[in-house]
């Protein structure tokens, strides 16, 4: 039977991550924590549609928010939503919160703290939730072009809606939890007199516990600026999971095309 306190948890878990997820549905691009305007705010929206004999439709939102109170501070938000549907049925609907905050974000090395928030349909993950706390090490910071490198620990929890996975020691379990070390790679670099704007976020996730659980993510974007608010996007996202549901896929890969909105 199912614990009456795994819900309880999962459900307000759950009541948290929806008032992350709609801080700043608004308005997002990749935003700098070490940009020293106080408030930021961007929304990018790409997506796919044939119809036809097979309609398909696939659709990806991503917000960003930025907020900083202070000359130490650094609050930022990023959100993002994909969904797909082949034939009408629905094949994915993943959603993605993660939030920052930055002390000191002006320095080349400065600390952080962080919590993520994630529900997906395609791999049955009914809540997964981490908290932890890291370094991010400036590489490069010029006005045009920056590049990030992080490592930060966290500790996480999977609660899945199936208890059948493809390594047999996690079987008969909905929960899995884990301590994890994570190393990021951030960066932005504008191209051809800014005509072209490259970015990515790329991240490596192994658990410190479990050798055969860890996933990685890689998410590639190119932009063609169309008016000072407004950009053209092309978003190529590879992801990989070691740990999934028995018989399905451990690798995730979109490529969309769509526009960028930001404020700045």
């Amino acid at each position: 039977m199912i614990d009456k306190k795994v819900i309880l948890r999962q459900n307000n878990m759950k009541s948290v991550f929806y008032i992350f997820l709609f801080i700043p549905t608004f308005l997002s691009a990749q935003i700098n924590e070490s940009d020293t305007l106080g408030v930021r705010a961007g929304l990018s929206l790409t997506g796919f549609y044939q119809g036809g004999n097979v309609e398909t439709v696939i659709f990806r939102a991503k917000t960003e928010f930025s907020f900083k109170p202070s000359k130490k501070l650094f609050f930022k938000n990023q959100n993002s939503y994909v969904y797909q549907e082949f034939g009408k049925n629905k094949a994915d609907e993943d959603i993605l919160s993660l939030n920052f905050l930055y002390l000191h974000p002006e320095r080349k090395i400065y600390p952080f703290v962080l919590g993520f928030v994630s529900t997906n349909f395609r791999r049955e993950i009914d809540l997964r939730y981490l908290f932890g706390a890291g370094a991010t090490f400036q590489l490069l910071e010029k006005e045009k072009y920056w590049l990030k490198l992080s490592l930060s620990s966290e500790y996480e929890e999977t609660y899945f809606s199936k208890t059948d996975f493809n390594y047999s020691p996690y079987d008969g379990s909905r929960l899995i939890n884990t301590f994890r070390g994570t190393i990021w790679a951030n960066g932005k670099y504008h191209l051809a007199e800014d005509k072209v704007i490259l970015n990515h976020e790329v991240y490596f996730q192994p658990s410190l516990e479990q050798s055969d659980n860890y996933r990685w993510q890689a998410d590639l974007g190119v932009e063609f600026p169309i008016w000072k608010y407004l950009n053209f996007k092309v978003n190529y996202r590879h992801a990989f999971e070691s740990i999934v549901i028995e018989n399905q896929k451990q690798e995730d890969r979109f490529l969309t095309f769509g526009f960028n909105l930001k404020s700045y």
